[in-house]
């Protein structure tokens, strides 16, 4: 297989119509937002604490002073999001930013360690009006674009088409006839054994180690992720609350959490969070998952101590959400993979033809 780099003129040519998308959702987005009340913001990539998910492997570097002593360990953030709460703190009412995120050990077709995320956050306002804005934004990309539907994968989903709201327990009873929350009886320590039996039945077994958690993610990206989005896009809404993250829980049904994910073309393009705001919540999820990371991977991301005095300052009644934006510029353009809608790769990902 030849490899050809990708600052090579041949190659650059081949990009520029998906560029020249890129540069039209850029500023499409930029005037969605501005027309909407919406403030851009510019938060710093380097943070004490990187996120908080599990899984996720972030970048690390030292912070140096003008004193010998004056060092500290900083990671590139995974998502702005701790920065863009503590601005919602400090009084601001609705932010988006464009952000540069770092996620290590990512690379495919659809992911790259270094993207661009989208976030915007909305004081006052419910994670269902999340939705509205995500229907206004992809519509509008897609119309700058010229694209009255995505292609991908084989797959085609109409951004303009009646959007499909499906609940994750809805979803699960869909298509593998699992009732996923009967498998969770306690929202705060779900049952391993009768979701395990539910994944044998349709033959994706538990393996040795695995979680509840785990388990629901590998039955989901194997039998339910191939089906969203698909015709239409689907926002897949109200996740057991043990996968809450930083969502609060649902007040309507104290199991679930008020969380959804945004998909087309079996692509998933954003999460959105009714935002936690109590501190103590908050502290006890970061501590329970670093010490899971501990126990999987052998290492832990430090606390954002600033972001919880935040919280306990008072972060106002919120929500938010982060969208892939390169992923979002690849299907309105029509491109195959992220690297056709990046003016360059991160080094070590050279086009290949």
């Amino acid at each position: 297989m030849t490899v050809i780099p990708w600052w090579h003129p041949d190659i650059l040519r081949a990009k520029q119509p998906f560029l020249a998308d890129r540069r039209r959702i850029t500023a499409a987005t930029r005037r969605f937002f501005t027309a909407i009340g919406f403030e851009e913001v510019e938060t710093p990539t380097l943070q004490v604490s990187p996120g908080m998910e599990v899984h996720l492997q972030a970048f690390a570097t030292e912070l140096r002073g003008p004193h010998p002593d004056d060092r500290a360990v900083r990671y590139l953030q995974t998502s702005p999001e701790f920065a863009m709460k503590k601005l919602l703190a400090g009084g601001l009412p609705r932010i988006f930013q464009l952000a540069r995120a770092y996620r290590n050990g990512e690379r495919s077709a659809t992911h790259q360690p270094e993207f661009t995320m989208l976030e915007w956050y909305r004081a006052g306002a419910g994670y269902r009006d999340l939705i509205d804005d995500c229907i206004g934004l992809v519509r509008a990309a897609a119309g700058v674009a010229g694209r009255s539907r995505f292609q991908f994968a084989g797959h085609s989903c109409d951004p303009f088409a009646d959007w499909e709201i499906l609940p994750v327990a809805e979803a699960f009873h869909r298509h593998t006839g699992i009732d996923v929350l009967a498998t969770a009886p306690d929202p705060a320590a779900p049952d391993l054994d009768l979701l395990a039996v539910e994944g044998a039945r349709i033959g994706i077994p538990a393996h040795p180690g695995d979680r509840w958690e785990d388990l629901f993610f590998r039955i989901a990206l194997e039998r339910i992720e191939p089906h969203l989005g698909i015709g239409r896009p689907t926002v897949l809404i109200d996740y057991p609350l043990s996968l809450a993250a930083l969502a609060r829980p649902k007040p309507e049904d104290p199991r679930l959490a008020e969380r959804f994910e945004l998909y087309c073309c079996a692509v998933e393009l954003a999460n959105a969070f009714g935002e936690l705001t109590d501190p103590q919540a908050q502290r006890s999820r970061f501590e329970f998952d670093m010490n899971l990371k501990q126990q999987i991977y052998g290492e832990r991301f430090p606390i954002d101590e600033d972001f919880l005095a935040a919280l306990t300052f008072g972060l106002p009644a919120c929500a938010g959400i982060a969208l892939g934006f390169d992923r979002l510029v690849m299907l309105c353009a029509g491109a195959d993979t992220l690297d056709q809608v990046l003016w360059a790769p991160v080094a070590g990902s050279p086009y290949r033809g």
